[in-house]
This record gives C-alpha cells, structure tokens and sequence, in this order.
C-alpha cells in the first residue's frame, strides 16, 4: 500500500513539473494576439487578453511590464505572478518624435 502512494505521489509531481515546463513559454506583450496572451499568463482570460491588446493599440506599445497594470482588469499581483513571462519587445519610437528629429536641418558653415 505505501508503494502504491509513493508511486502515485510520483507521477503526480512529474506531471506538475511537465506542466510547469510547458508553461516558460515567453510572450511580448508588445506584439502577441490575445490568443497568446491568454493562453501563456497566468490569471489572464480572454477578456483580460483583449484588454491588453485594445490598451496598447490606443496608447502605443508598452515600456515595461509594469504597465500591464494600466490596462482595466490587470493589477499588479497578476504582472509579478506573470514577470518571468512577459517580453517587451523594442519600442518603436512614436512617429511624432521621429518627425521632429528629421526636421533639423543641418548647420551652416562658411
């Protein structure tokens, strides 16, 4: 009987552990769908993913994780429960401030 319980015990942690395996897959928050959000975070439904989505087309990409925390819905439990599973990916610079470095023209010299 306590054969049985250890052996069960056994295959109880090694699925935990293949589990836990499968789910270090990282996101970029910055690029992902919200089928990739949902189903990589934890605590992070469909709706919660389509949240994020919809936060950072109408405010722009995302500088850290700690932004999550904007979106309605997402506190900060969820992004440090989330930390070793969030990417954010480059930034890209907003096409306001790209225009205005482009317009400097260049210094005269004699």
């Amino acid at each position: 009987m306590k054969s049985f319980a250890v052996i069960l015990k056994s295959l109880f942690l090694a699925l935990l552990l293949s589990a836990n395996a499968h789910a270090l897959d990282k996101v970029d928050i910055n690029t992902a769908s919200a089928e990739e959000l949902n189903r990589i975070l934890t605590n992070v439904g469909p709706s919660k993913a389509e949240a994020i989505v919809d936060h950072r087309q109408a405010n722009g990409p995302f500088k850290s994780a700690e932004e999550l925390a904007l979106v309605k819905g997402i506190g900060l439990k969820t992004v440090e429960r989330n930390r070793d599973l969030i990417d954010v990916g480059a930034t890209m610079a907003p096409a306001k401030r790209a225009a205005k470095t482009a317009a400097v023209k260049p210094v005269e010299r004699r």
